[in-house]
């Protein structure tokens, strides 16, 4: 006789368990910059509205992402959200080692001095409020202070470690 697992009984959650799990889960893609000696970037799919009023935002960073160093110094951040023929400029944003603002990448200096990335869906640029410890991350809350939501098209998303289009 074959024994199987009772389904009913949870298992024990560790990080296999919970990316098995947020592999079933589709994600906007938005890639968030800041402003250090030189511009950096990182690909996220925790992007979050948090309130309306006051406007606010939030996403997760790894404390070992390049990233990090700039982002947790930085005043104000850039948030873009992400078309869905973008793929390779969020794979670019997401590649280690790699020089994220040279070209192909079309961006310029935005409000605040923050970079801004062309041709993306909407963008934002945020006061950072707070950087809340959550393990080996970070929980950036922002608030909005100007942007753009008037790009064309549909949204990048993730889902089951790909990048993917909406389907009609």
């Amino acid at each position: 006789m074959t024994a199987y697992p009772d389904l009913r009984t949870p298992q024990l959650a560790g990080p296999e368990l919970l990316r098995s799990v947020f592999r079933q889960h589709a994600a906007g893609v938005a890639v968030i910059t800041a402003r250090g000696e030189r511009p950096v970037g990182f690909t996220a799919t925790s992007l979050n509205s948090v309130a309306a009023e006051p406007p606010l935002i939030s996403f997760g960073v790894g404390t070992g992402s390049s990233s990090w160093p700039v982002v947790s110094q930085a005043e104000y951040i850039g948030v873009h959200i992400l078309a869905e023929e973008q793929g390779e400029l969020a794979a670019t944003f997401a590649r280690s080692g790699a020089d994220r603002f040279a070209p192909p990448t079309r961006w310029h200096e935005g409000p605040e001095g923050v970079p801004v990335l062309d041709g993306v869906l909407a963008w934002l640029v945020c006061r950072v409020v707070a950087r809340v410890p959550a393990g080996d991350h970070r929980i950036v809350l922002a608030q909005a202070v100007s942007g753009d939501p008037r790009g064309e098209g549909r949204p990048l998303l993730y889902h089951q470690g790909r990048f993917n289009a909406l389907r009609d």
